[in-house]
């Protein structure tokens, strides 16, 4: 009779304990989310800012928080490339390389909210809103007529869904996914993502309605995400568009490759 008590107990026991995993696991990824997929770089010191061979903007969005980004001037009526970064990407960065390797052309870096020196916390929603801020800028202050967007990783997700909103002259993706929820399913394939997600970037659903270019460069050793996923997004998008992989690079090497600026430069000439 004992032993059937302790042998109760212990199933008793494992029960409780995997209840406990069963919806402690979930509901740790779901608080921890934010901290997963926005990974705001150390901010630079001012030192390090007066190096950067930039402009800096500011621009107070909508709901007053205080936004910033990098502005590389380009020659008199160049495109302008409106530039969303990884997730953990400190974008000043490119100001450098896209006067090298791009010369002529106009950027205009973004800091993401919680990002450099942008006030706010991210969101997919307010990242998306405020890149449509910053285009909107770029026409109207700055002048800007032919507007190319650029996203790399994360960035890839605010790009698309920019250009499905905003007349562009191309869309440039590095590393893109077509959906934050198959990425997470394929990285996490035990958590239940399309319940606990609440950043989706659902790329893939938006790109049958753009008909802008598309120049996708996807790395060839890419360990973050799959060239399925890239593969996914560029079939189902509308317009013209052109598929490059970058042999033995990864997903943090990409612009090491020879090809990548070429491919970039021929994009934004029109070649």
């Amino acid at each position: 009779m004992r032993r059937g008590l302790v042998e109760s107990g212990l199933l008793v026991s494992l029960a409780q304990i995997a209840a406990v995993v069963a919806i402690g696991v979930p509901l740790l990824a779901y608080l921890a989310q934010d901290s997963l997929i926005f990974l705001p770089p150390q901010p630079l010191s001012e030192a390090r800012r007066a190096t950067v061979a930039a402009e800096e903007l500011f621009h107070e969005a909508r709901d007053g928080t205080r936004l910033h980004a990098w502005h590389v001037k380009g020659a008199s009526g160049a495109p302008l490339v409106l530039y969303f970064g990884g997730n953990a990407e400190d974008v000043s960065w490119m100001a450098g390389e896209a006067r090298r390797r791009a010369p002529g052309t106009g950027w205009l870096l973004v800091d993401y909210r919680g990002y450099g020196a942008s006030g706010g916390s991210p969101s997919e929603k307010a990242l998306v809103a405020d890149a449509l801020e910053w285009y909107d800028l770029a026409t109207q202050k700055l002048g800007a007529r032919d507007i190319f967007v650029f996203g790399r990783s994360l960035g890839s997700g605010v790009a698309v869904q920019l250009a499905a909103e905003r007349r562009v002259a191309g869309v440039i993706l590095v590393a893109p996914y077509d959906s934050m929820v198959e990425l997470g399913r394929h990285h996490y394939p035990l958590l239940p993502v399309s319940w606990l997600l609440r950043h989706r970037f659902e790329s893939a659903s938006r790109a049958p309605g753009i008909a802008a270019p598309l120049l996708c460069l996807v790395a060839g050793r890419d360990e973050i995400i799959p060239a399925e996923r890239s593969r996914r997004l560029y079939d189902a998008w509308a317009g013209p568009k052109r598929w490059v992989e970058l042999d033995g690079a990864g997903h943090n090497s990409t612009d090491g490759s020879p090809l990548f600026w070429d491919h970039i430069r021929r994009f934004i000439a029109g070649g």
